[in-house]
């Protein structure tokens, strides 16, 4: 199994990050549905820090790691 260095940062950042505009403008990052977070994916994450937290989130999302998220929110409250 490989070894995976996960930055907090990045971590915190995709729980206190808001979704900008779309359908779920206002919504935590780490809120969003696997559905919308595929659409997106097929379409093509925009560039810079959104795009790379997007697919972050997509990608703990969609290899059911969704704990993470749930941990990292609990340690911050």
């Amino acid at each position: 199994m490989e070894n995976v260095n996960v930055d907090s940062k990045i971590l915190i950042e995709i729980i206190q990050t808001k979704m900008p505009f779309g359908k779920y403008k206002g919504t935590l990052i780490s809120d969003l549905p696997v559905y919308y977070l595929e659409w997106l994916h097929n379409k093509g994450f925009p560039p810079g820090k959104l795009g790379m937290l997007l697919g972050s989130v997509y990608e703990i999302k969609i290899n059911g790691l969704h704990s993470i998220l749930t941990l990292v929110k609990k340690s911050l409250s």
